[in-house]
C-alpha cells in the first residue's frame, strides 16, 4: 500500500514538474510539410531539438490555409497558431476578444514577381496578373510593389486563382503572364522556358516591408500555459539566430526535412534568406501599427475602425524572452 502511494505521489510530482510531457503544446500550421520559406524555422526547431532544449513538448497540428488555422485555434484544437495578420484582424473585427499575437517566426515572406515571356515590369501593361483573390494580402502587396516599379496597375487584368502553387501552374500553362509567389515555389519552375524574375526578393520587400504572418494564442493559453508560450518563442528565436549566423546549418537541417529538394536549390534559398530570420521575435509596436494601417486601406477592412493594438497583440512574452536571452544586434532583417 505504501509502495503504491509512493508511486502515485512520484507520478503527481513528475506531472507538476514536467507538464509539457503530460500535455503537448499544439502548434497549428497550414503547411503539409516543412515549407521552403523562413517559416521552416518552426518545423526545424522541433527536428533539431530547440523545443526540447527550451523545455517544451511541441506537437504540430496541420490544416489547410490560414482561415482554417484560425478556426482550429478558436475551436481549441491547439494552443498556438501561425496565421496571417489580416486573418487575425478580421477575427477581432468579428468580435473575437481572446486572441493575441505573440511573435512572428516569418516576418518577411520572401516573395518575388515572376513572369512568362515578359522581359521586364515595363512590359506588364495590359497583361494578365495572377492573384489569390481580390482584396487579399498578396493582391494588395503585388499592386504596391508593381506601382513602386513604375507599372500602371490600372491596366492589369487581374485573375483570381487562389494559392501560389495554382498561380505557378497557371503561369506555366500560359493562363497568366505574371504573378507573385514565394521563392520556394519559384525554384520549382525557374528552369521552365520563358520564366523569369521580374521583381526579385530584395526589391519586393523594400517596396512592401509589411508584417505578414504571426503566431497567435488565446488569452486562456497565456494565463494557463504562459511559460510554454515563452519556451516556444525562445526556441524559435534561438533557431532563427543560428540559421542566420550559419546558413549552411539551415541547408543541413532542410536536407533531412525535405530530401526531395535539390541541394543546389537549398543553397539558393539559404542565400535569399540571408538577413530575413526573425532573430528578435519579429514583432514591435511600430510594425504592427504600420501593417494594420496598411491593411485597412484594402477592401477587406473598408469601413472598419482599426482595433487597439492590445486587443490583438501581447508583446510581454516576447519581451520576457529577450530579457532572458538578450536581443540580437543583427536585427530581424537586413532589408529594412
Amino acid at each position: 500500500m505504501k509502495s503504491a502511494l509512493r508511486l502515485a505521489l512520484a507520478a503527481a510530482v513528475s506531472a507538476l514538474a514536467f507538464p509539457a510531457l503530460a500535455e503537448p503544446f499544439r502548434l497549428i500550421v497550414s503547411d503539409a510539410e516543412t515549407p521552403l520559406v523562413p517559416n521552416s524555422v518552426m518545423e526545424l526547431a522541433e527536428q533539431e531539438g530547440y523545443f526540447d532544449r527550451a523545455g517544451v513538448d511541441v506537437e504540430f497540428v496541420r490544416v489547410e490555409q490560414s482561415p482554417m488555422v484560425m478556426a482550429a485555434l478558436r475551436a481549441g484544437e491547439g494552443e498556438m497558431a501561425n496565421v496571417s495578420l489580416d486573418v487575425l484582424l478580421q477575427a477581432v473585427a468579428g468580435g473575437a476578444t481572446d486572441l493575441r499575437g505573440v511573435m512572428s517566426p516569418n516576418k518577411a515572406l520572401p516573395y518575388l514577381i515572376a513572369g512568362r515571356d515578359v522581359a521586364s515590369t515595363a512590359d506588364l501593361a495590359g497583361k494578365r496578373f495572377g492573384i489569390g483573390r481580390v482584396g487579399s494580402v498578396d493582391h494588395l502587396l503585388s499592386l504596391r510593389v508593381l506601382a513602386e516599379a513604375g507599372v500602371d496597375v490600372s491596366t492589369l487584368e487581374l485573375v483570381a486563382l487562389g494559392q501560389p502553387q495554382a498561380r505557378a501552374q497557371a503561369l506555366l500553362a500560359g493562363q497568366i503572364d505574371a504573378t507573385t509567389m514565394g521563392i520556394g515555389s519559384f525554384t520549382a519552375i525557374d528552369d521552365s522556358p520563358g520564366v523569369s524574375v521580374l521583381v526579385d526578393v530584395d526589391a519586393y520587400y523594400k517596396a512592401a516591408p509589411i508584417l505578414s504572418k504571426l503566431n497567435v494564442v488565446t488569452t486562456a493559453t497565456l494565463e494557463t500555459r504562459g511559460a510554454e508560450v515563452e519556451a516556444v518563442i525562445e526556441a524559435l528565436v534561438l533557431a532563427a539566430r543560428d540559421f542566420q549566423a550559419d546558413p549552411e546549418k539551415w541547408v543541413s537541417a532542410m536536407k533531412k526535412a525535405r530530401p526531395d529538394m535539390d541541394e543546389a536549390d537549398l543553397h539558393l534559398l539559404a542565400t535569399a534568406f540571408a538577413g530575413v530570420w526573425t532573430v528578435n521575435g519579429g514583432l514591435s509596436v511600430g510594425e504592427l501599427t504600420e501593417a494594420q494601417t496598411w491593411l485597412h486601406e484594402g477592401e477587406d477592412f473598408k469601413g472598419l475602425t482599426p482595433a487597439p493594438l492590445d486587443s490583438f497583440a501581447d508583446l510581454r512574452p516576447l519581451q520576457a524572452v529577450l530579457e532572458k536571452i538578450g536581443p540580437s544586434e543583427a536585427g530581424d532583417t537586413a532589408w529594412r
